[in-house]
């Protein structure tokens, strides 16, 4: 599972990108395909090879939590807003790929003039059109970069789906978890306030010492006093799955599901390379690429000469306004246009632009490696714990033998009430602990297929296409 980046040569991946800007638009499924290849021979996640993971929340097996993905996914307003913000990048390439055609309108008009007793009228109507030749690319890479924005905040889009999803999942579990302290915690005191009954009638028949008793005591103020942090930790769950499903705290009504944790919840991955490959951070990152790109080319193309061609086609009708007895008249006019003295200035933006590229590119590279380091990263926090509560659970059972034992024992009389009490602590204690990381273990799973979404989150709802 340990990862030496030092063994490849992380350029060679992408050694087909072009900086000089020969080609306006990056071939996105190639490099896509490069960055799989290279993640192949990390062999990061093989041992996750398995089952697909397409809605791998479903197997909580709750139908509560299921509920609550689709409600976010339908009216979580961060999602509506980079929804509305695609569609505005996807208007703005419409407006750009216009400029490939001819441009101009309509003019109709009418006149009246009078000077002294003389009156003249006139009217008009007039086609106008203007139609910029793209001889040398520049409109060609500036639709090429407007495409890549659109395609940037569609892969934005999806980044935040992701987020979505495994926030309702990650606060659901919480949720739950924090519930099921909760009830520990309140066991804890309903046993310290039944050995506290017990300890004061000893103490009044002589049989106990005040010692016990005010050592009870203060278990007991210390257990209370994690009440309020408790309660509010349970609060503050269910106001984060209500502000990502687009509610109000008050209108969360969750049910106890406290089976969630004994579901059969792993992490699987039928394409584990993909799912790496295909993550939107990635993808967004080559948009951004390619949009640096073919902003630079359309800046080098700048300093060719713009053509156009001038087209004017209209009819003249004077003495009247109703367009009877007209003169028809027409103009076609090809347009050259260079702009020689602002040659400095153009070759600044073209300087300034390919630096912007090549800042991109290394941008890309840096994504791909963090996803790379991501995906191991989860898969180690996986790792450790699961370790950690496969000991959890080791401890659980013992300290529930022990107080097995203890109570044997105060029952034949061998040992003291307070250490039959601190028996039944110990276990309450270990519970809580296993309770923890039970979570932790879920978390961890969760952050793992965060980490390794680039396949399942293309089977979202309401994504924008």
């Amino acid at each position: 599972m340990i990862l030496s980046l030092n063994k490849f040569n992380v350029s060679a991946v992408f050694f087909t990108l072009a900086l000089s800007g020969c080609a306006s638009q990056i071939d996105a499924p190639q490099h896509l395909q490069s960055v799989e290849s290279f993640v192949a021979e990390t062999k990061i996640a093989d041992q996750l090879q398995g089952q697909d993971e397409v809605n791998w929340w479903h197997q909580l097996q709750s139908a509560q939590l299921n509920q609550l993905v689709d409600d976010a996914l339908a009216n979580n307003y961060s999602l509506k807003a980079s929804q509305l913000q695609l569609k505005s990048a996807l208007a703005m390439l419409g407006a750009e790929e216009a400029d490939y055609f001819p441009q101009g309108g309509v003019n109709v008009g009418t006149q009246s003039t009078g000077i002294d007793d003389t009156i003249s009228r006139q009217s008009s109507a007039n086609l106008a059109l203007s139609w910029q030749l793209d001889l040398f690319g520049r409109i060609n890479a500036l639709v090429d970069a407007a495409d890549s924005s659109a395609m940037s905040q569609g892969e934005q889009l999806r980044a935040l789906q992701i987020e979505v999803v495994t926030s309702v999942v990650t606060g659901y579990i919480s949720y739950q978890g924090n519930k099921q302290k909760l009830d520990i915690l309140n066991q804890q005191i309903t046993a310290l306030e039944q050995s506290i009954d017990v300890l004061e009638a000893r103490v009044q028949e002589g049989i106990a010492n005040e010692l016990d008793l005010n050592r009870t005591r203060a278990q007991l103020s210390q257990q209370q006093a994690l009440l309020p942090e408790a309660s509010y930790a349970q609060y503050r769950d269910l106001a984060t799955l209500a502000s990502l499903t687009g509610r109000i705290t008050g209108d969360m009504n969750l049910t106890n599901e406290q089976e969630i944790f004994s579901a059969d919840f792993k992490v699987t991955l039928a394409e584990p390379n993909k799912s790496i490959a295909l993550r939107p951070d990635i993808s967004q990152a080559l948009y951004d690429f390619s949009q640096a790109n073919s902003l630079s080319v359309a800046a080098s193309r700048a300093l060719y000469p713009d053509v156009s061609l001038d087209a004017f086609v209209g009819v003249l009708s004077l003495g009247n306004t109703q367009f009877s007895d007209t003169n028809k008249h027409w103009q076609v006019a090809p347009q050259i246009e260079w702009s020689l003295l602002s040659y400095p200035a153009l070759l600044a933006q073209r300087d300034a632009q390919e630096y912007l590229s090549e800042a991109a590119y290394n941008q890309y590279q840096n994504v791909v490696l963090s996803a790379v380091n991501d995906s191991e990263l989860a898969l180690r926090l996986l790792s450790k714990s699961m370790e950690q509560k496969k000991y959890a659970d080791q401890r659980y059972n013992f300290a529930n033998m022990a107080f097995i034992q203890a109570n044997s024992m105060y029952q034949e009389g061998q040992i003291p009430y307070l250490e039959l009490l601190d028996a039944r602590q110990d276990v309450l204690i270990a519970q809580e602990n296993t309770v923890n990381s039970q979570i932790i273990s879920s978390l961890a799973k969760v952050n793992a297929y965060q980490a390794f979404n680039g396949r399942w989150s293309y089977s979202l709802k309401n994504l924008e296409k």
